[in-house]
C-alpha cells in the first residue's frame, strides 16, 4: 500500500503513523503467541487463553510451573518438585470463612498477603481478557474457593472486591479455573458475594462495566435470584425494597431482572404510561423445578458461614470469625473443625 502525503501531513507524522501500525501488529502477534502457553498447576496441565505479565524470564517459557498452594511460579518441573517437598502451605493464607463438606472459602487480605494475591492476579490474567489489576492489591479482599482432599485445599476459583468503595460494589473480578468450569462453581462464587452483602445488611452489585460474558452471567443470576424469591414469597407482600433486602441485589439490578423476565408491563393512564408488575407464576414454578433437578447446582448454605456481622470499627471488613457447633467427634460443620495442616 502506497501512502501519499497530503498538504498537512509531514514526514514526522508519517513516521509516527508507521510506528503505531508496527506496535499494533506486534500486539496482535503477542496475543496469538500467548506467554506462557501452558501452566502446570497441581495435577492439571492447562493451556492458557491470554498472555499475562509475568517477569520476562518466566513469561517466555512454553510451560510455567506453579505451586497450587502458595502460587509461587517456577521454570522447571524439577524446581517445582523440590519446592513441594519444602512448602508447608496447604490452604490459601487467610481466614477460612466457609466450610461445607470438602468445599471451603478463604478471605485473603491483599495488604497482608501481597505476594500471594499478586500471583493470583497474574494467574487469573491467563484466562481473563480484560483484567488490568495485577500488583496494586493492597486495597482488595480476595475470596478464594477451594476443594479439600488429603493433600490440602485446591484452588477452584476466586473473586475479589474493594475494601472501601462508595458504589456498593460487592465484586471486582471473578475467575473459575478452566478445569472446574461448567460445574456450577461460578454461580456459587456470585451467590457468595451476595451472601456477604446480606450479612453486611446492605445490597451489592458487580463493578462496572461488565464484559459481555459477565453481563450475560449476571443477568442470568439476577433473574434466577428474583424467581427464587418470588417462589418463597408467593403469598406475601411484594416490593422492590423487599426483593432487594432478601436477595442482596440492588434495586436497579432487581428491576433489570423483572424487565428481562417480562414481568414489567406498562399501562396507559391518560397521556402517561405507568409501569406495573405482572408475574407469570408458571415461569416461577418451572424455574423452581429446574433448579431442584439440576445436577450442577451447588447449594450455598448460610449456616456454614463462619463469620458474623460486627461493628465496622472493630475490623476493616466488618466481620469476625465465629465457631461452629461441633459434633460428638469434635469436628465442625461439614466434617472438619480445623484447617488441613
Amino acid at each position: 500500500m502506497r501512502i501519499t502525503l497530503g498538504e498537512r501531513v509531514t514526514e514526522d507524522d508519517l513516521a509516527i503513523y508507521r510506528e503505531v501500525l508496527l506496535q499494533k501488529c506486534q500486539l496482535e502477534q503477542d496475543n496469538l503467541q500467548r506467554t506462557p502457553e501452558t501452566i502446570q498447576f497441581g495435577k492439571h496441565v492447562i493451556d492458557t487463553w491470554y498472555s499475562s505479565p509475568f517477569p520476562q524470564e518466566y513469561a517466555k517459557l512454553n510451560v510455567l510451573y506453579m505451586c497450587e498452594f502458595c502460587l509461587k511460579y517456577m521454570k522447571s518441573g524439577a524446581e517445582l518438585r523440590r519446592h513441594q517437598r519444602k512448602c508447608a502451605l496447604r490452604h490459601p493464607p487467610g481466614l477460612e470463612i466457609y466450610r461445607d463438606g470438602d468445599l471451603a472459602m478463604f478471605e485473603v487480605d491483599g495488604n497482608e498477603q501481597r505476594l500471594y494475591c499478586q500471583s493470583l492476579c497474574l494467574l487469573a490474567k491467563l484466562f481473563l481478557d480484560h483484567k488490568t489489576l495485577y500488583f496494586d492489591v493492597e486495597s482488595f479482599l480476595f475470596y478464594v474457593m477451594t476443594k479439600r482432599d488429603t493433600r490440602g485445599h485446591h484452588v477452584v476459583g476466586y473473586f475479589s472486591k474493594e475494601k472501601h468503595n462508595q458504589a456498593c460494589y460487592n465484586l471486582s473480578c471473578i475467575l473459575t479455573m478452566p478445569q472446574y468450569q461448567r460445574l456450577g462453581y461460578g454461580r456459587f462464587l456470585i451467590d457468595f458475594s451476595y451472601l456477604l452483602s446480606r450479612v453486611e445488611q446492605t445490597t451489592g452489585t458487580p463493578e462496572k462495566p461488565l464484559s459481555d460474558l459477565g453481563r450475560v452471567s449476571y443477568q442470568r443470576y439476577w433473574c434466577s435470584a428474583v424467581l427464587s424469591f418470588l417462589y418463597l414469597n408467593r403469598y406475601g407482600s411484594l416490593t422492590l425494597e423487599g426483593i432487594s433486602k432478601e436477595t442482596g441485589l440492588s434495586v436497579g439490578d432487581a428491576v433489570q431482572a423483572l424487565r428481562n423476565l417480562g414481568f414489567i408491563w406498562y399501562r396507559r393512564v391518560a397521556r402517561t404510561f405507568t409501569p406495573i408488575v405482572c408475574i407469570d407464576w408458571r415461569l416461577v414454578d418451572r424455574h423452581h423445578e429446574r433448579r431442584k433437578g439440576s445436577p450442577k447446582r451447588i447449594e450455598l448454605r448460610e449456616m456454614c458461614l463462619r463469620i458474623q456481622r460486627v461493628s465496622s470499627t472493630m475490623s476493616h471488613t466488618g466481620f469476625h470469625e465465629v465457631e461452629h457447633p461441633t459434633t460428638n467427634n469434635g469436628t465442625g460443620v461439614g466434617g472438619g473443625g480445623g484447617l488441613v495442616p
